[in-house]
């Protein structure tokens, strides 16, 4: 059951925060902690992107090395990416600061830092606001929330999701924060999100299940095409219900996955619908297709292409635009077999533009949830991703995105 008014701390045994340590000009929050009182077996997965942020790879280390963690400190503002030792050094003293005001070692603290790339991070701002992050970190929805207003960068709502599921008598609870607006791709991208949950489950069973459930969910999230170098999905799972441990290939590991998936699938929505500059929440779906690599390539086009986004941002149903993204897809698609609707209203059927009203194509372009669907009508497999779309505010955005 999804839980309406959702915060990171909701699952037992987990506590969190979040300040202003000084990295964010405008003085919102831009330095978080989320702790669990107990060790929590843990898993993730991270960005594509060849170059990876100091703070991120540390934290990839620790998670190969180790089944459990107690916390995770995350900093906005600052990427900590492509310094050097130097930035190695400051994501190990930022876990260090946590771990000696949280009474634990410091690998046992995450980092993540997101934000501009190639400035050193400011430890000592960091390292001073630090022990009353910790300090005052607690499971009340006022820090759960604080904590995720601290890891937004360029997003404009906050992204929290919750649910709750019955296994073995007992209410079991998930939990999860996100940040992402920009710099938005597959596989992974500008995104930040921590789930946590006092369910019992080993580290390869959270392996399985987050690496399962991020293929069609945060993966099939297209904002710019760009994918930064600090991204990470993690979960922590400490037991704290005191429930059976959960094994795999069980009608409680279904029902528990189903949940999570479900939290992913509504993440993911939320981060194409705040795009940066984005007016837009655009789900591009694709049907009939030969193999599922063609499908795929299908929807990744138009959900990167500019012409087509911003045909969208401009409700103009511009059939031309999608049609040519479809055909340099690299898919092995039918162009005379093609058919598209935007909204429910055909425009092309079998290979041929139709004639259509144009003021009620306008009216279903001005909405904010827009449906592109293309019928193959060559195969049997399916796909769909979740865009926005390019505003002239995008362009603003990251035209000045350092000052």
């Amino acid at each position: 059951m999804d839980i309406e008014n959702a915060y990171i701390t909701l699952p037992q045994g987990f506590v969190a925060n979040g300040v202003h340590a000084g990295l964010k000009p405008n003085g919102n929050p831009d330095l978080a902690f989320i702790g669990s009182d107990r060790p929590a077996h843990v898993a993730g997965v991270y960005t594509s992107n060849l170059v990876k942020g100091h703070s991120l790879t540390r934290s990839i280390s620790l998670i190969r090395s180790r089944d459990t963690v107690r916390g995770i400190v995350i900093n906005s503002g600052n990427a900590n990416a492509c310094v050097g030792t130097e930035g190695e050094n400051d994501a190990t003293a930022m876990a260090s600061s946590v771990a000696e005001a949280f009474g634990v070692t410091s690998d046992e603290i995450l980092t993540a830092s997101t934000g501009v790339i190639g400035s050193r991070l400011p430890l000592d701002k960091l390292t001073s606001a630090i022990p009353d992050l910790v300090k005052n970190a607690s499971s009340s929805e006022e820090c759960g929330h604080l904590a995720e207003r601290a890891i937004m960068t360029t997003d404009t709502q906050p992204k929290e999701v919750a649910a709750t599921v019955s296994l073995f008598g007992k209410e079991i609870t998930i939990s999860a924060i996100a940040k992402g607006s920009g710099m938005i791709h597959p596989n992974l991208a500008t995104m930040i999100s921590v789930f946590t949950t006092d369910a019992t489950i080993s580290q390869d069973v959270l392996q399985s299940m987050i690496s399962d459930n991020v293929k069609d969910t945060y993966n099939r999230v297209s904002v710019d095409g760009d994918t930064s170098v600090c991204d990470m999905v993690v979960i922590l799972a400490n037991g704290a219900s005191d429930t059976p441990e959960i094994k795999k290939d069980t009608e409680e590991y279904q029902i528990f996955k189903d949940a999570f998936h479900a939290l992913c699938f509504d993440l993911a929505k939320m981060i194409a619908s705040d795009g940066e500059g984005a007016s837009k929440l655009v789900e591009v779906e694709v049907n009939g297709a030969k193999t599922a690599n063609d499908a795929y390539l299908c929807v990744l086009a138009i959900c990167r292409s500019p012409l087509c986004k911003t045909a969208i941002f401009g409700q103009d149903a511009n059939c031309g635009r999608f049609i040519t993204a479809l055909g340099y897809s690299g898919a092995d698609i039918d162009p005379d077999k093609i058919s598209m609707f935007l909204s429910g209203l055909p425009v092309y059927e079998k290979g041929v533009a139709l004639p259509f009203d144009e003021e009620v194509a306008k009216e279903k372009l001005s909405e904010h949830d827009i449906l592109i669907r293309i019928e193959l009508n060559d195969g049997e497999y399916n796909d769909r991703m979740w865009t926005c779309d390019f505003t002239y505010d995008y362009v603003k955005i990251n035209a000045s995105y350092r000052s």
